[in-house]
């Protein structure tokens, strides 16, 4: 209360204090959220940019990426990467790429045309690096019969 009254009197005696004052200044709450929209506007455009450019170069097939790797092939700093994979994927970097080799390794393993291939091959051509890496939620052996029996 004391400062309050201490501006006060200050500006009574110095009317020409405060004259630089924009009385059409933005409170900071404002700005964050005008920030908060641009910044949701620019992460959509950058999630949509990631997502075609995995499905159209498919950087996942190489089994030594890394999030650095990955960072350089989108031109992007791999700090920003990795938080635009958290935040608005939810996933880790891992789990976002085994995604999308999971879901190459069935598109082979349902092509009747590849059905000479074994499964530790199609996983291997994938990118992945083990068997072990390769979760479905049940064996990819018991997927790759099923797909089969059902195509034919």
């Amino acid at each position: 209360m004391i400062y309050v009254c201490w501006y006060i009197l200050k500006a009574l005696k110095y009317p020409n204090l405060f004259s630089g004052v924009n009385s059409k200044t933005k409170l900071i709450n404002d700005l964050i959220e005008e920030n908060k929209e641009v910044k949701l506007l620019t992460t959509n455009e950058e999630v949509k940019s990631l997502i075609s450019y995995m499905k159209s170069k498919k950087p996942y097939l190489n089994p030594s990426l890394s999030i650095r790797n990955l960072s350089v092939e989108v031109k992007m700093n791999s700090r920003d990467l990795s938080i635009l994979i958290n935040q608005n994927l939810n996933q880790h970097f891992f789990d976002f790429i085994n995604k999308y080799r999971i879901i190459e390794a069935m598109n082979i393993l349902k092509n009747p045309a590849k059905k000479e291939l074994t499964v530790l091959e199609i996983l291997y051509e994938v990118g992945f690096n083990s068997k072990s890496s390769f979760n479905t939620g049940f064996t990819s052996t018991q997927f790759k019969k099923k797909e089969l029996h059902l195509s034919s």
